[in-house]
């Protein structure tokens, strides 16, 4: 079956904002998240990248539009089943304001329970995406062969939860996965099991420095913003 790479979008402005995007419009890539879009083609280019399927959002969009500018030939294509979480009632919030609500202690140590008000469960988010990427691994493999390469451009939250899904890690414990912005993971797939051979690789190790101020002891919902 096909390896799949993982690219988590560029930093985007709700990143550098510290807003819950969700499916929020127009929330772009800012400065360093269009760099780091633009060093996407040089990054990949030993890799024979069969197909692109990305999440619909702006900010995915225009994270792989480098990458389709470098291989005209590559075919591209959209999937909402590994869009962004629909946070419903908390989307576009301030992180800031939602650690304080009750949720989100249940977000952080037993997200299988929890459901956004408004807005769907992190067990429907991590269904949906998991039967995409079962889908697009027959796809690719009945079109380009078993030893295929293709790539999903997504968010932080689902590609955790992809992560969990592929190591057979209850979705209680996505939250002790990390993927920084424009980070690969790749996944390479078998009739038996998946292996994760990359995880929230950036080829940049400023974020494992220490900060002026301290990460703390929870997830950043939505995938954080990365190195500073």
């Amino acid at each position: 079956m096909p390896t799949l790479i993982l690219v988590r979008h560029g930093r985007s402005t709700a990143n550098t904002s510290g807003l819950l995007a969700g499916w929020t419009p127009g929330v772009a890539l800012d400065e360093r998240g269009t760099a780091q879009a633009a060093a996407l083609p040089g990054r990949l280019a030993g890799l024979p990248i069969s197909e692109v399927v990305a999440s619909p959002l702006q900010r995915c969009q225009e994270t792989i539009r480098p990458l389709l500018d470098a291989r005209p030939g590559l075919t591209a294509h959209s999937d909402e089943r590994i869009g962004e979480a629909h946070y419903g009632d908390w989307s576009g919030r301030k992180l800031a304001e939602l650690k304080d609500e009750p949720l989100m202690d249940v977000v952080q140590a037993h997200p299988s329970a929890a459901a956004f008000p408004g807005g769907e469960s992190m067990r429907a988010m991590q269904a949906r995406a998991a039967e995409a990427v079962r889908e697009w691994n027959a796809r690719v493999e009945r079109d380009h062969g078993a030893d295929a390469v293709y790539l999903m451009c997504s968010h932080g939250d689902i590609i955790k939860s992809l992560v969990a899904d592929a190591l057979g890690l209850h979705l209680d414990l996505f939250q002790r996965i990390s993927v920084e912005p424009c980070s690969i993971t790749a996944i390479r797939y078998t009739r038996l099991r998946p292996f994760l051979v990359r995880l929230g690789d950036t080829g940049d190790f400023a974020s494992l420095a220490p900060r002026e101020e301290p990460a703390g002891e929870d997830a950043p919902v939505g995938g954080g913003a990365g190195a500073p």
